[in-house]
């Protein structure tokens, strides 16, 4: 099963090659990082360390892990890590992520967060935005899960089969929604989560959380 790693990155220079070196000891096949329009040296430690880097200069979570996967469509895997730049995410999961595509037991899965994090590593908004988007995909498709987090694992297949097109924070919610209706087998599993390094782009502001929040329940209306 030849795997590939997808970080969307953003002024990670600090955090990023402690999270490639951890993946170093885990040896996926391919890591890809995404570059989204840093203003530090993201990309030069990235490739410092053997990554493979995609530039997308247009901001937004969704734009990058698009541009990731076209990068990827040519040579694909067969499946697909996404995972966060910021060291949040620890890749020691990874294996437990991995085991139900490898068993032929799941098609997505999905890290949760919300029971194994470390203190302050999930704010109250994020706690409260992970409840709010996840009681409306469930009653909006019956998918049934506890977390948005982007530590997971799919198919290639499958995710190529979700046509995903958000660019902006609607990205989870849009696979999820999608992944329901497809009728994907969706396992969720519990992985550790540290406080991110760095200041956060989205959950550490209060523009940050409320652009993410109305991108969610957007997404949530626009992929009922």
């Amino acid at each position: 099963m030849r795997v590939a790693v997808l970080i969307p990155a953003l002024n990670e220079e600090e955090a990023l090659p402690l999270v490639l070196a951890d993946l170093a000891r885990r040896a996926p096949d391919r890591v890809v990082v995404v570059d989204n329009g840093s203003a530090d040296r993201t990309a030069e430690v990235a490739r410092a360390a053997g990554a493979e880097v995609v530039s997308e200069p247009k901001r937004g979570y969704g734009a990058a892990c698009l541009a990731g996967l076209k990068h990827l469509t040519h040579d694909p895997p067969d499946v697909l890590i996404f995972l966060d730049g910021d060291h949040s995410d620890d890749v020691n999961d990874l294996p437990r992520l991995l085991a139900p595509l490898h068993d032929g037991a799941a098609d997505l899965v999905i890290g949760d967060r919300t029971r194994r994090a470390e203190r302050g590593a999930l704010l109250p908004q994020q706690r409260v935005g992970n409840v709010v988007a996840t009681t409306l995909i469930r009653a909006l498709t019956g998918l049934r899960t506890r977390d948005m987090g982007p530590f997971r694992a799919i198919r290639w297949p499958a995710l190529m089969g979700l046509n995903m097109s958000d660019v902006a924070f609607g990205w989870m919610v849009e696979m999820h929604m999608k992944a329901a209706r497809a009728g994907l087998r969706v396992v969720e599993l519990p992985v550790s989560y540290r406080p991110r390094r760095g200041e956060s782009k989205i959950s550490g502001t209060v523009r940050g959380s409320i652009k993410a929040g109305v991108g969610m329940l957007g997404a949530c209306w626009t992929y009922r």
